[in-house]
């Protein structure tokens, strides 16, 4: 691997763990201000809300300049997001503002990666990059739940800035301020990614006119007969995951009684997890094999249900690990995949959005219909299991769509395999 992909790796995670100790901190604040808990829930859709939204430009943003400059100005944007947060901007709307932060961020983050690598080290880059993603989910939500803890908590707040009043005097709130001090160092690392010499493309003068760029994009990923499986499945591993993160917290608090800190020792757990499913799948996974692996995805979902019958922490935490782990191996070859055929058929930043797009809107629509059923009353354990049997329907669908795909485009599919096969040696 070339210096400057270790150099975006540090940036990475740096920017991932201010992200995943923000959404503890976060909850932690509605909780303290005695927010309902569908206000709880909907911190993800909300943090999905500009991934949607702003699609058919971030991707556009990122071709536009050096990924690394789009990065920095992706964690200034955070950092703002956590100031509006301190300074009395209701949490939702606050949190709303660093996913328009991540939103610009991701084009760039995962679009270098095809500028940088070839295509024989996507699979291996992928599992680098959604490996220390995962450790930075994992220390993230234990840094969170230590930031807003009895123990670092009354450390934090007897802190004083000489000569300075400030309105910090809440645990989330000493958290939220620490946090800006990561994002800030991520931000660093981001001034020091090399150039990888590819061409730019300028923004159109009518921002407008990206919108029927992005929907031709949306379309021609969603008709390549490996694209649309591709991008089906990664979509609906990562609305799982998105929402995962609440839903381990609230199944923590209504079958264990778990505070917050204590809760995000376990969504520590479910990334371990996953980032042994990511090396694992790094490692014995070709960029080829990604459609063969859809089945777990029906697995997953079932698996989610069974967590309603859990009530022993010690029952819990290998369970977390193996849920955790089928979505780590199942995430990097279809990733990897997705990212190739996407950056044959229209460049990495275009197709990274289009893919955040499908992913986010994915993880927007359970989040929301996940937080209206438990603002409608409906018990937290018949919500997750509404969730998990969506989750294993859908995934059975994905894997009919492919199998009939193979049937009926069989020559088509068999062509576009061998493309990454050849690319695969090529690199």
């Amino acid at each position: 691997m070339k210096r400057g992909f270790f150099i975006i790796m540090s940036a990475q995670f740096f920017s991932s763990l201010a992200d995943n100790a923000l959404f503890v901190a976060a909850v932690q604040l509605l909780r303290t201000s005695q927010a309902p808990q569908w206000q709880q829930a909907a911190l993800v859709p909300m943090f999905a809300l500009f991934y949607v939204v702003l699609a058919p430009f971030v991707g556009a943003f990122a071709d536009s300049m050096p990924k690394g400059k789009v990065m920095l100005i992706s964690n200034f944007i955070k950092v703002v997001g956590c100031l509006m947060m301190l300074f009395g901007t209701h949490p939702l709307m606050a949190y709303a503002i660093v996913g328009l932060g991540a939103a610009a961020y991701s084009p760039a983050k995962y679009g270098i990666l095809t500028e940088l690598l070839p295509a024989s080290q996507l699979v291996k880059a992928n599992g680098w990059i959604e490996g220390l993603t995962i450790a930075s989910i994992i220390l993230g939500v234990l840094l969170g739940g230590q930031l807003v803890g009895p123990m670092l908590s009354p450390m934090l707040l007897s802190f004083d800035l000489p000569f300075c009043i400030t309105s910090v005097d809440t645990p989330p709130e000493a958290a939220i301020s620490v946090l800006i001090f990561v994002y800030l160092l991520a931000a660093w690392f981001n001034t020091h990614i090399p150039l990888t010499g590819v061409e730019m493309r300028p923004m159109p003068q009518r921002i407008t006119s990206l919108l029927p760029d992005f929907w031709t994009c949306n379309v021609r990923l969603w008709r390549d007969k490996l694209g649309q499986i591709s991008l089906a499945a990664t979509t609906l591993i990562w609305g799982v995951a998105g929402n995962l993160r609440f839903i381990v917290l609230a199944w923590a608090a209504a079958a264990l009684g778990y505070s917050v800190t204590q809760a995000s020792a376990l969504q520590g757990v479910v990334a371990i997890g996953m980032a042994v499913g990511a090396v694992v799948a790094s490692l014995r996974m070709r960029l080829e094999d990604g459609p063969r692996v859809i089945t777990l995805g029906i697995g997953m979902g079932l698996l989610i249900i069974m967590l309603i019958f859990i009530t022993n922490v010690w029952v819990a935490a290998p369970f977390l690990i193996l849920l955790g782990a089928l979505g780590g191996f199942l995430v990097v070859p279809m990733n990897a995949l997705l990212q190739h055929r996407g950056h044959n058929l229209m460049g990495a930043g275009r197709s990274i959005a289009v893919q955040n797009f499908n992913e986010q809107a994915c993880i927007l629509a359970l989040g929301a219909a996940y937080s209206l059923s438990t603002g409608l009353g409906l018990p937290t354990f018949a919500a997750i299991t509404t969730f998990g049997l969506v989750i294993a329907g859908f995934m059975w669908l994905i894997r009919r769509w492919h199998r009939r795909n193979c049937t009926l485009y069989r020559t088509e599919v068999e062509h576009l395999l061998d493309i990454a096969r050849n690319d695969k040696l090529e690199g």
